[in-house]
Order: C-alpha cells, then sequence, then structure tokens
C-alpha cells in the first residue's frame, strides 16, 4: 500500500478531539501600539507573536496526542475578531513533502479574542496508530484572520516551529517543538 495511503488510512480511523485549549490565552497588549492607533495589517505578518508549534508531543500521561499552538499579534482594534484553524500534517518519507491529515471536516475557524491584543488558541489531536506499523512524523499547520464585522482584514498560515512560549497547554510546561514523532 503506497505510503499515503496508510497514513489516509490512519486518518480515518484517527480519533480527532477537539480538547482544544481554544479558550484563548489573553495577554497584554502588542507592543508598538499608541494611544488605540491599529497596527498596519503587514505589519502583523511580520509580528514575532504570529507563530505556532507542537506543544503536546506524545506526554505519559496523554499517549498518541498532538497538541497544535498558536499565537497571533492583535492589532489595536477592540472592534476586530482573531480566528484560529489547526490542521495537523504527516511527512511522505519518499517526497518528503506534508500532507494534511483527513478529518471528517475541514477544520473550523475558533474564535480566539479581540483584536486588541496578544492571544493564543491550541487543539489537541489524540491518534490511534497502527500496531507493528513504522513511526512518522506529524507538524501542525495554524491558519490565522483577523475579521471586523465578519470581513476577513487579513490572513496567514504558520506551519509549527519551536522555541515558542505556550501560555497553557504545554505538556509538559515549556515544550515547543517544529514535529512530533508518533508510532
Amino acid at each position: 500500500m503506497p505510503l499515503h495511503k496508510h497514513f489516509a488510512a490512519l486518518a480515518a480511523i484517527a480519533l480527532v478531539l477537539c480538547a482544544a485549549f481554544a479558550g484563548a490565552a489573553s495577554g497584554a497588549p502588542t507592543a508598538g501600539r499608541a494611544g488605540g492607533e491599529s497596527a498596519s495589517l503587514k505589519a502583523l505578518l511580520r509580528s514575532g507573536e504570529l507563530w505556532a508549534t507542537i506543544d503536546v508531543c506524545n506526554p505519559t500521561d496523554q499517549p498518541d496526542t498532538v497538541g497544535i499552538r498558536g499565537s497571533m499579534p492583535g492589532d489595536g482594534n477592540t472592534h476586530d475578531q482573531m480566528f484560529m484553524s489547526f490542521r495537523l500534517q504527516y511527512q511522505d518519507t519518499a517526497s518528503r513533502q506534508w500532507f494534511d491529515l483527513p478529518a471528517a471536516t475541514k477544520p473550523a475557524f475558533v474564535r480566539v479574542g479581540a483584536g486588541a491584543s496578544v492571544r493564543q488558541g491550541g487543539r489537541s489531536f489524540q491518534l490511534q496508530p497502527q500496531a507493528g506499523k513504522p513511526a512518522f512524523m506529524l507538524r501542525g499547520l495554524v491558519e490565522f484572520q483577523w475579521r471586523r464585522a465578519g470581513r476577513v482584514l487579513q490572513s496567514a498560515a504558520r506551519p509549527t516551529t519551536a522555541a515558542h512560549r505556550s501560555r497553557a497547554g504545554a505538556d509538559p510546561a515549556s515544550y515547543s517543538a517544529a514535529g512530533c514523532l508518533i508510532g
């Protein structure tokens, strides 16, 4: 069976838990905003506060679980809303390309808060690896949207990278990685 079909079969039996830490952790207002001015939309895309990380990777108390966390800067406008969407991807060993782990539905955007300050949100996925199959590398992909009155003002997507600080949900507390080996 081709490798991508193996992962599709794995995904078909994967139990995707929406154990979302999507309750967004609010932070201090984004630095560099004076008096309530909105940041330029392009500046949001260059912000060091825009990132995604793996904050849970198969810990003993959460076996076969991968947690993805994202952070996004606020645009300084309390009337704007920020949203995130979380996808889990696997790497095909032959092509080295990343593919979405199929889920029952396309991942929904989750509201993480108002645009006044930095926000974080996350989601956990619990997998059911097949015995005797090789381990596989996973990463997350987080899509971000800033919206005003239901209209998307700006959007971005970031794959998971290491060395970020989650405000909640990491296991262990300071864990941050680009990928997670499950198998």
